[in-house]
């Protein structure tokens, strides 16, 4: 409001100013120079007027400026208080032992269904080993019964082959 008011009357003196400018020329053209100079000392002085609403404008600007950045302020300390005071709720609810305890019971029932798993896991019998390991050796066995293949590389040439005798089939025979 105050500010509004000073740049009224900054408008106020300004219109005063160039009126009174224009009156010193024609005062001056007429030959009345000491009215002349008269007026323009009022408008000197009227022009140092003008300087100090700016002034007082810039610092009613600043004070506003000031507080609005400190009303923000305030609403992040309030802010800051009221987290604070939800944090210390929530720790209350929710102590270090409490939270240590928790930890040490699931850590508990995940070791238990380890060993439900292991025993559920392991229920082979001594029969199904067995197998297993013969399975396992019947493997390797014919790995190693294969023949070996030949290291060097084979010849450009296929040699011509004899032809193959076709041989009689085998009749079958129903069992009766």
């Amino acid at each position: 409001q105050q500010r509004d008011k000073l740049k009224q009357y900054q408008k106020r003196i300004s219109l005063n100013l160039e009126r009174e400018r224009a009156l010193a020329r024609q005062l001056l053209k007429e030959g009345k120079k000491e009215k002349a100079m008269l007026l323009l000392k009022k408008k000197r002085y009227q022009e140092q007027l003008l300087d100090k609403t700016e002034n007082q404008i810039s610092n009613l600007e600043r004070m506003v400026q000031d507080i609005e950045f400190t009303q923000i302020e305030m609403k992040v300390i309030e802010g800051l208080k009221i987290g604070n005071e939800c944090l210390n709720k929530m720790h209350q609810v929710m102590s270090i032992e409490e939270v240590e305890r928790i930890i040490g019971e699931t850590q508990d029932a995940v070791e238990y269904q380890r060993q439900i798993d292991e025993i559920l896991a392991g229920s082979l019998t001594e029969e199904d080993e067995d197998a297993i390991l013969e399975e396992l050796n019947a493997i390797t066995q014919e790995q190693m019964e294969l023949p070996e293949v030949p290291s060097e590389p084979l010849p450009e040439k296929i040699p011509e082959a004899s032809p193959v005798k076709n041989r009689p089939k085998p009749e079958l025979v129903a069992a009766s």
